[in-house]
């Protein structure tokens, strides 16, 4: 199986690399259109921030090419926050293939939102084999609003989306590869999709 990781100058690939190690999968990491359409699966993670990830990916036509793809995608952090309509970051416009608008948390708590939290209201493959006492790793500074497109919720200073799906593209807000057997199992449900 080919698994192709989307490098676009956003942190933490290597963590998501080893996490996929674990579960037999050598990945590709790579910014070549052609490897990104012709891989079985793509994952999108990141952590950064959204502007400069945006300015990398139109630079370079992988907006495109992102919006484009038709097998299972997954984006994890940045990433699926890069999928949605747009980013209080900077007020970034982002890819749109989630319709859902990016807000910066208000500085009622500690921000970033930072540590282990449950998520709940679970509705995806992807979370097959979770429970609603299951918990997850956050870092972040923005938070998808809820939708029509929301699978899984979770709650810091308000309720967010902490997981997305819409046809062929799912979205978790949390770092399955930081998240223990709970992530493992998430990864685990997306390569078998």
């Amino acid at each position: 199986m080919k698994i192709a990781i989307v490098k676009y100058n956003a942190g933490n690939v290597q963590s998501v690399v080893f996490a996929l190690n674990r579960l037999g999968i050598e990945p590709e990491i790579t910014d070549d259109p052609e490897k990104l359409r012709t891989a079985d699966k793509v994952i999108f993670p990141g952590v950064g921030e959204a502007s400069s990830a945006m300015k990398y990916l139109k630079e370079r036509g992988l907006d495109e090419v992102l919006r484009s793809l038709k097998q299972p995608f997954l984006g994890i952090c940045l990433g699926m926050q890069l999928m949605c309509k747009h980013s209080e970051e900077n007020d970034t416009e982002c890819l749109g293939i989630f319709d859902l608008n990016l807000k910066k948390f208000p500085p009622k708590e500690k921000v970033p939102h930072m540590g282990w939290n449950k998520i709940y209201n679970l509705n995806s493959a992807l979370t097959k084999g979770l429970t609603e006492k299951d918990y997850v790793y956050f870092v972040h500074s923005y938070y998808a609003e809820l939708g029509d497109e929301t699978i899984s919720t979770t709650n810091y200073i308000n309720e967010f989306s902490a997981g997305l799906h819409k046809n062929n593209f799912y979205g978790f807000q949390f770092h399955p590869e930081k998240s223990g057997v709970t992530g493992a199992k998430i990864l685990k449900n997306f390569i078998e999709l």
